[in-house]
């Protein structure tokens, strides 16, 4: 594997950007970003199977809309880390903000800290892993794919969902509208080891699966007027 660096010091996002899709035009696979000071943007867009490694914090929307890298990063991450992700995998060492994965369709993002307000929200496939505790409104409208808090989580959790499944390790604050907790089946807790051993993320947790009631799929005309509603 051929491994380059780039040095954010004194760059802006779209100099940084530019250096790393110029390496991987040389043919190197594998990228160093040192010293990437929590700026925003970094790493969006990339399609290639290759590696992107940030040694530090970066901002909002790291690694958003990509399909295929690996993105490790050696700290924290602000709003929307992985956002509209399709495929690859993204690894926050710390904590995510606001918006963690919203709207993925593939792809895994593992978040081993701590994931802010509306994580996952709108999700449309692939996995989202958080290590500690989650925000409210977490898997807000999600459509499919999973999501998975060895944590508590918090307000309006599972909010409205349609096909996704979330499974709590710790205690939920309040579920959200239409949101149904179960008892996970041997098969989901095997799922959820396959999916977080990998990470050394913990296992041995009291399990909760929310799912949708479904009772909000479809809108009754009888149920409200137009009045009410607008």
């Amino acid at each position: 594997m051929e491994t380059a660096a780039v040095n954010c010091e004194d760059k802006s996002p779209r100099e940084i950007n530019r250096e790393i899709k110029q390496l991987l035009a040389t043919g190197r696979n594998e990228v160093f970003v040192a010293a990437p000071a929590a700026q925003h943007n970094l790493g969006v867009g990339l399609v290639e199977p290759i590696t992107l490694r940030f040694d530090g914090s970066v901002g909002y929307y790291c690694a958003g809309l990509i399909d295929g890298p690996s993105v490790h990063v050696a700290g924290s991450a602000g709003w929307g880390v992985a956002e509209g992700m399709m495929g690859g995998l993204v690894v926050v060492e710390g904590n995510a903000g606001n918006g963690a994965g919203a709207a993925i369709r593939g792809g895994t993002l593992v978040v081993k800290g701590d994931a802010g307000a509306r994580t996952g929200a709108g999700i449309k496939g692939g996995a989202i892993l958080i290590g500690g505790d989650c925000g409210y409104m977490t898997g807000f409208m999600g459509q499919r794919g999973t999501v998975v808090v060895c944590g508590d989580a918090g307000e309006a959790l599972g909010d409205s969902m349609y096909e996704t499944v979330i499974y709590i390790g710790g205690e939920i604050a309040e579920p959200g509208n239409d949101a149904v907790i179960e008892r996970p089946s041997d098969e989901d807790l095997q799922f959820l080891k396959s999916l977080l051993a990998p990470h050394g993320l913990p296992t041995d947790r009291d399990w909760k699966k929310v799912v949708s009631g479904r009772k909000l799929w479809n809108f009754d005309r009888h149920e409200a007027s137009w009045r009410e509603i607008l």
